[in-house]
């Protein structure tokens, strides 16, 4: 608990520093850049997932086959309202709850299970189903389409930068939150109790924090941080979304490793 305290104190002081400019800010001497995605993103999939839920590790499965598509940003938010059932998920968080929650209350349908996948942030569908989730996919790539407004990332010996693109022609102006969070690349639990008693199983891309930063108005932006605000022992990526209000469409979004 005090290293999530400390995450969101420095994740909140960095952002007051956060610049917004017209152009990408010049690269130096000692700049290591993580080379663009050779592929277009095709969606964000959010995958509300707990281990103490049976119908659970078809779906994680999956995520964890939708990982290897570059195109695709694939995350697991364990969520921790399944707790009670006899097994305290390791990896539950209440803020990947209540996203899931901000996103039924935006959606007005009041739909929360596991496993739920929420797709391009408008769509959910049930996360062990790979047809379902291309299938939303497909039908949600004109309401978000992350690939409409690139970010990019590249990695200095102290700070972190994030270059965002501007909106794109002949689209209205939007606003949008831009999310960061932090990311475990994979993770092994075996489970002791509860509806998955006895199983070993395998987290793909789990998401250690997630945090809003900042708003992005439709012009480009340049975002820097220290390294020292998101680096955690656990964790090996880095995650940013860009989300119309707090549960609205991606419309933007990259996932990188850290080093």
């Amino acid at each position: 608990m005090r290293s999530r305290h400390r995450f969101l104190e420095l994740l909140a002081a960095a952002a007051l520093a956060m610049l917004a400019l017209a152009l990408p800010a010049a690269a130096d001497e000692n700049e290591v850049h993580t080379p663009e995605p050779p592929v277009q993103l095709r969606g964000v999939i959010e995958l509300f997932t707990s281990q103490g839920c049976a119908a659970c590790p078809p779906a994680d499965a999956v995520l964890k086959a939708l990982a290897t598509d570059p195109s695709l940003i694939a995350l697991s938010l364990p969520v921790d309202y399944w707790n009670y059932l006899g097994w305290k998920d390791t990896f539950g968080s209440p803020r990947n709850s209540e996203r899931q929650r901000n996103y039924a209350r935006a959606r007005g349908d009041g739909s929360i299970f596991t496993p739920q996948a929420v797709v391009n942030g408008v769509m959910p569908v049930n996360g062990s189903s790979r047809p379902s989730i291309e299938q939303a996919l497909a039908m949600t790539s004109d309401k978000a389409g992350p690939q409409h407004i690139p970010v990019l990332f590249r990695q200095q010996s102290n700070t972190l930068n994030f270059s965002l693109g501007g909106e794109e022609p002949g689209h209205s102006r939007r606003e949008a939150t831009i999310w960061l969070g932090v990311v475990q690349s994979t993770g092994d639990v075996e489970i002791k109790e509860g509806e998955n008693e006895g199983k070993k199983l395998t987290y793909t891309n789990i998401v250690r924090e997630l945090t809003p930063i900042g708003i992005w108005k439709g012009q480009p932006m340049e975002i820097q941080l220290p390294r020292a605000a998101l680096m955690q022992a656990e964790v090996q990526k880095i995650v940013v979304l860009l989300q119309e209000g707090r549960s609205g469409a991606i419309i933007g979004g990259m996932l990188a490793g850290l080093w």
